[in-house]
Protein backbone atom coordinates (compact mmCIF):
# COMPACT_ATOMS: atom_id res chain seq x y z
CA UNK A 1 0.00 0.00 0.00
CA UNK A 2 1.48 3.28 -1.00
CA UNK A 3 1.39 5.84 1.33
CA UNK A 4 1.53 8.68 -0.65
CA UNK A 5 -1.58 7.44 -2.97
CA UNK A 6 -3.64 7.25 0.47
CA UNK A 7 -6.33 10.22 1.30
CA UNK A 8 -5.84 11.73 4.65
CA UNK A 9 -8.49 10.07 6.22
CA UNK A 10 -7.63 6.70 5.37
CA UNK A 11 -3.60 7.46 6.58
CA UNK A 12 -5.54 8.79 9.86
CA UNK A 13 -7.46 5.56 10.65
CA UNK A 14 -4.56 3.76 9.53
CA UNK A 15 -2.88 5.13 12.26
CA UNK A 16 -5.61 3.39 15.14
CA UNK A 17 -7.30 5.46 18.23
CA UNK A 18 -4.42 7.18 19.26
CA UNK A 19 -4.39 9.00 16.07
CA UNK A 20 -8.08 10.61 17.91
CA UNK A 21 -6.21 12.45 21.01
CA UNK A 22 -3.36 13.78 18.19
CA UNK A 23 -6.29 15.03 15.70
CA UNK A 24 -7.48 16.42 19.40
CA UNK A 25 -4.36 18.00 20.15
CA UNK A 26 -3.71 19.69 17.03
CA UNK A 27 -7.39 21.37 16.91
CA UNK A 28 -6.24 22.93 20.53
CA UNK A 29 -3.23 23.59 19.00
CA UNK A 30 -4.27 25.81 16.15
CA UNK A 31 -6.99 27.38 17.92
CA UNK A 32 -4.93 28.54 20.83
CA UNK A 33 -2.40 29.92 18.05
CA UNK A 34 -5.06 31.39 16.36
CA UNK A 35 -6.38 33.36 19.50
CA UNK A 36 -2.98 34.56 20.42
CA UNK A 37 -1.52 35.87 17.38
CA UNK A 38 -5.18 37.83 16.99
CA UNK A 39 -4.92 38.99 19.96
CA UNK A 40 -1.31 40.09 20.54
CA UNK A 41 -2.20 41.99 16.84
CA UNK A 42 -5.29 43.59 18.37
CA UNK A 43 -3.37 45.20 21.38
CA UNK A 44 -0.14 46.05 19.08
CA UNK A 45 0.61 50.06 19.75
CA UNK A 46 3.62 52.22 18.74
CA UNK A 47 4.45 52.61 22.51
CA UNK A 48 7.00 55.35 22.07
CA UNK A 49 4.16 57.55 20.33
CA UNK A 50 1.79 56.78 22.72
CA UNK A 51 3.99 57.33 25.66
CA UNK A 52 4.60 60.75 24.00
CA UNK A 53 0.75 61.92 23.35
CA UNK A 54 0.47 60.79 27.69
CA UNK A 55 3.42 63.17 28.52
CA UNK A 56 2.54 66.09 26.65
CA UNK A 57 -1.06 66.16 28.29
CA UNK A 58 0.54 65.71 31.81
CA UNK A 59 3.00 68.46 31.02
CA UNK A 60 -0.24 70.45 30.60
CA UNK A 61 -1.89 68.77 33.71
CA UNK A 62 -4.53 68.03 31.50
CA UNK A 63 -5.13 64.23 33.44
CA UNK A 64 -8.17 64.06 31.91
CA UNK A 65 -7.10 63.93 28.16
CA UNK A 66 -4.31 61.90 29.38
CA UNK A 67 -7.09 58.83 30.67
CA UNK A 68 -9.08 59.17 28.15
CA UNK A 69 -6.29 58.34 25.93
CA UNK A 70 -5.83 55.38 27.73
CA UNK A 71 -9.30 54.71 27.88
CA UNK A 72 -8.92 54.69 23.90
CA UNK A 73 -5.98 52.38 23.41
CA UNK A 74 -6.51 48.95 23.72
CA UNK A 75 -3.31 46.84 25.51
CA UNK A 76 -1.85 46.34 28.76
CA UNK A 77 0.68 49.10 28.47
CA UNK A 78 -2.23 51.47 27.82
CA UNK A 79 -3.90 50.05 31.61
CA UNK A 80 -0.56 50.45 33.49
CA UNK A 81 0.04 53.50 32.53
CA UNK A 82 -3.45 54.54 33.12
CA UNK A 83 -3.10 52.76 36.89
CA UNK A 84 -0.85 55.14 37.18
CA UNK A 85 -2.03 58.38 35.95
CA UNK A 86 -4.65 57.90 38.64
CA UNK A 87 -2.42 58.19 41.73
CA UNK A 88 -0.37 61.25 39.41
CA UNK A 89 -0.52 63.36 42.94
CA UNK A 90 0.64 60.88 45.38
CA UNK A 91 4.02 59.55 46.71
CA UNK A 92 6.07 58.14 44.27
CA UNK A 93 6.14 54.90 45.95
CA UNK A 94 2.26 54.50 45.82
CA UNK A 95 2.60 55.35 41.85
CA UNK A 96 4.71 52.32 41.83
CA UNK A 97 2.24 50.30 43.71
CA UNK A 98 -0.15 51.13 41.69
CA UNK A 99 1.57 50.12 38.23
CA UNK A 100 3.00 46.71 40.02
CA UNK A 101 -1.12 46.18 40.72
CA UNK A 102 -2.00 46.84 37.52
CA UNK A 103 0.51 44.25 35.55
CA UNK A 104 -0.18 41.62 37.86
CA UNK A 105 -3.40 41.62 36.15
CA UNK A 106 -2.33 42.15 32.65
CA UNK A 107 0.38 39.96 32.50
CA UNK A 108 -1.64 36.95 33.13
CA UNK A 109 -4.00 38.04 30.38
CA UNK A 110 -0.96 38.03 27.80
CA UNK A 111 0.43 34.72 28.96
CA UNK A 112 -2.79 33.22 29.15
CA UNK A 113 -3.19 29.44 27.29
CA UNK A 114 0.70 29.66 26.74
CA UNK A 115 1.28 26.65 29.13
CA UNK A 116 -1.41 24.60 27.20
CA UNK A 117 0.29 25.09 23.87
CA UNK A 118 3.72 23.96 25.58
CA UNK A 119 1.87 21.30 27.15
CA UNK A 120 0.05 20.06 23.64
CA UNK A 121 4.26 20.60 22.25
CA UNK A 122 5.44 17.92 24.92
CA UNK A 123 2.35 15.39 24.77
CA UNK A 124 1.72 15.16 20.89
CA UNK A 125 5.20 13.14 20.03
CA UNK A 126 4.52 11.12 23.13
CA UNK A 127 1.00 9.88 21.84
CA UNK A 128 2.26 8.96 18.39
CA UNK A 129 4.90 7.02 20.65
CA UNK A 130 2.07 5.48 22.61
CA UNK A 131 0.81 4.67 19.17
CA UNK A 132 3.89 3.01 17.77
CA UNK A 133 4.13 0.87 20.86
CA UNK A 134 0.69 -0.62 21.11
CA UNK A 135 0.80 -0.81 16.99
CA UNK A 136 3.87 -2.99 17.88
CA UNK A 137 2.36 -5.22 20.41
CA UNK A 138 -0.51 -5.89 18.34
CA UNK A 139 1.84 -7.16 15.76
CA UNK A 140 3.34 -9.53 18.25
CA UNK A 141 0.23 -10.39 19.04
CA UNK A 142 -0.57 -11.76 15.36
CA UNK A 143 3.05 -12.87 15.51
CA UNK A 144 1.85 -15.21 18.16
CA UNK A 145 -1.63 -15.91 17.38
CA UNK A 146 0.11 -17.20 13.77
CA UNK A 147 2.56 -19.68 15.64
CA UNK A 148 -0.09 -20.79 17.55
CA UNK A 149 -2.23 -21.99 14.94
CA UNK A 150 1.28 -23.51 13.17
CA UNK A 151 0.45 -20.74 10.52
CA UNK A 152 3.67 -19.06 8.82
CA UNK A 153 4.11 -15.65 9.39
CA UNK A 154 4.95 -13.49 6.22
CA UNK A 155 7.21 -10.19 6.05
CA UNK A 156 3.74 -8.52 4.86
CA UNK A 157 1.89 -9.58 8.00
CA UNK A 158 4.94 -7.40 10.19
CA UNK A 159 5.52 -4.75 7.85
CA UNK A 160 1.39 -3.75 7.29
CA UNK A 161 1.31 -3.56 10.71
CA UNK A 162 4.59 -1.92 11.72
CA UNK A 163 4.39 1.18 9.42
CA UNK A 164 0.89 1.84 10.36
CA UNK A 165 2.39 1.69 14.03
CA UNK A 166 4.78 4.53 13.12
CA UNK A 167 2.20 6.62 11.54
CA UNK A 168 1.14 7.95 14.88
CA UNK A 169 5.04 9.09 15.56
CA UNK A 170 4.37 11.05 12.03
CA UNK A 171 1.25 12.40 13.43
CA UNK A 172 2.49 13.25 16.55
CA UNK A 173 5.50 15.00 15.10
CA UNK A 174 3.72 17.13 12.53
CA UNK A 175 1.82 18.71 15.64
CA UNK A 176 4.31 18.96 17.90
CA UNK A 177 6.72 20.67 15.70
CA UNK A 178 4.81 23.56 14.31
CA UNK A 179 3.55 23.88 17.96
CA UNK A 180 6.52 24.32 19.58
CA UNK A 181 7.46 26.92 17.28
CA UNK A 182 4.35 28.84 17.48
CA UNK A 183 4.87 28.87 21.16
CA UNK A 184 8.53 30.08 21.37
CA UNK A 185 7.44 32.97 18.79
CA UNK A 186 4.37 33.66 21.19
CA UNK A 187 6.47 33.41 23.94
CA UNK A 188 8.74 36.30 22.69
CA UNK A 189 5.92 38.36 21.63
CA UNK A 190 4.54 38.34 25.16
CA UNK A 191 8.05 39.30 26.75
CA UNK A 192 8.25 42.00 24.37
CA UNK A 193 5.20 43.39 25.48
CA UNK A 194 6.28 43.02 29.18
CA UNK A 195 9.61 45.05 28.18
CA UNK A 196 7.14 47.57 26.91
CA UNK A 197 5.09 47.45 29.78
CA UNK A 198 8.38 48.13 31.80
CA UNK A 199 9.48 50.79 30.27
CA UNK A 200 6.90 52.86 29.87
CA UNK A 201 5.95 52.67 33.58
CA UNK A 202 9.45 53.58 34.49
CA UNK A 203 9.28 57.14 32.22
CA UNK A 204 5.91 57.73 33.63
CA UNK A 205 7.14 57.35 36.97
CA UNK A 206 10.32 59.19 36.48
CA UNK A 207 8.12 61.91 35.19
CA UNK A 208 5.90 62.04 37.50
CA UNK A 209 8.03 62.25 40.40
CA UNK A 210 10.77 64.96 39.29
Amino acid sequence: MDIYKMGLWQVFLAGGPVMWPILLCSVFSLAITLEKFRYLHRISIDTQEFLKKILDKMKQRDTKEALAICDGTKGPVANVLKAGILKYDRPRQQIIEAIEDSSLYEIPKLEKNLNALATIAHVSPLLGLLGTVTGMVRCFQTIQAKATSLHPVSPGDLAGGIWEALLTTVAGLVVAIPTFIAYNYLVSRVNHFILEMEKASTELVNFLTE
